[in-house]
């Protein structure tokens, strides 16, 4: 297999997921902000393009309000983001809506996006499943993302509960899923991830696992 020509991508490792109203809770927010601070050192060590992602919205805005504390990246990637290649701001959830993410990727020759950062249950999912008709292979890092409970009129799921259910799905079809380690283990090896698929998921569920 080809070695991938992999971009990190860095969704939203903003305040908003650390101080305000939309605070991770799983995996623990202290943890996956290492983890993604270790996977930004090592892309930038081995050569592999970072882009930085803020989500940005008005300045009337609940959350994400432009020049708001919340809106901030965390200081563990506002220290390093001097190293990014490239930083865009949104306001879908996707990253690569209405960002000329897409066009660069395209320019840089990359075919891989490692998507890292919050939340697992808007951005993180939405990026991937967008990646999909544009041609990306998508690899997640399962422990530098992270999920919020969720409770409305269709039910709720606690943080844990999502972010475990999403990591499955994404791997039944979107995107190699793994740990920062292995990812960390494959960009040293110049090796691709292997991801699953809904065939192979759809019985292993059916057979209970």
């Amino acid at each position: 297999m080809d070695t991938p020509r992999r971009a990190l991508v860095v969704i939203d490792a903003q305040q908003q997921y650390f101080d305000g109203m939309l605070a991770v809770e799983h995996p623990p927010r202290a943890e996956s902000i290492a983890r993604i601070g270790e996977a930004f050192d090592t892309a930038t060590a081995n050569g592999i393009p970072v882009v930085v992602v803020q989500h940005e919205l008005p300045e009337d805005a609940p959350v994400f309000a432009a020049g708001s504390d919340e809106q901030r990246l965390h200081p563990e990637i506002e220290r390093r983001a001097d190293h990014a290649a490239k930083r865009v701001t949104k306001v879908f959830a996707s990253v690569f809506e209405g960002t000329g993410l897409t066009d660069w990727l395209r320019a840089e020759g990359i075919d891989t996006v490692t998507l890292t950062g919050y939340m697992t249950n808007n951005c993180v999912i939405g990026s991937a499943a967008d990646a999909e008709p544009l041609g990306l292979t998508v690899e997640v890092l399962a422990d530098a993302t992270g999920a919020i409970p969720l409770a409305n009129a269709a039910g709720s799921a606690s943080a844990e509960t999502v972010h475990e259910t999403l990591m499955a799905l994404l791997h039944s079809n979107w995107a190699a899923v793994t740990p920062t380690d292995r990812w960390l283990e494959a960009v040293e090896a110049g090796a691709a991830l292997e991801r699953g698929n809904l065939v192979e998921s759809a019985l292993a569920g059916r057979d209970g696992g």
